[in-house]
């Protein structure tokens, strides 16, 4: 489909850059091992596994839109299945109590799962609209995805200074 090959250069640079930080983020993970955090399996799960996650559905939504052979229906049911599993992932963070609690701050969780949840959103109306302006549908996702993209950057630069700042052996 001709719409999808117009933007096949946005896809390899966005999943390039998905790539490389997901990398870059095992790495802070071994540092923070390192410095045996104490509360770092809890925080582990709050603040790196949805920045991770974030990361990779960039990634995987970006292979999934170079596959060859794509209809309409087929690339927006892609888009749909990531930006509706991103929905159910990120706006758990706003129902289950045990993570409400896990975070210091308010803006922690607007970064963390509101920002987030938006970016999804994104993704699901740039699905739908995919089907009847595939232009416009598609400008939508590449929108979602940067924003998701910039969240996920900026949530690795906050674990990262936190990682750093604290004292080895220190909460």
């Amino acid at each position: 489909m001709n719409e999808l090959a117009q933007w096949a250069n946005f896809y390899l640079l966005t999943s390039a850059a998905a790539g490389a930080l997901i990398g870059l983020l095992f790495v802070v993970i071994a540092l923070g091992a390192e410095r045996r955090l104490a509360d770092g399996a809890n925080k582990i799960r709050i603040y790196l596994t949805p920045t991770v996650i974030y990361f990779a559905s960039v990634l995987f939504l970006a292979a999934l839109l170079t596959f060859p052979n794509h209809t309409r229906l087929t690339a927006a049911l892609c888009v749909c299945i990531v930006g509706v599993a991103g929905l159910v992932y990120s706006g758990s963070f706003f129902v289950r109590r045990d993570l409400k609690k896990g975070y210091y701050e308010l803006h922690d969780r607007i970064f963390h799962a509101g920002f987030p949840f938006a970016a999804y959103g994104l993704h699901v109306w740039g699905g739908i609209l995919f089907l009847h302006d595939p232009k416009r549908g598609l400008t939508l996702v590449a929108v979602g995805m940067l924003w998701l993209l910039g969240v996920a950057i900026r949530n690795s630069w906050a674990i990262c200074v936190t990682v750093v700042s604290r004292p080895p052996g220190r909460h």
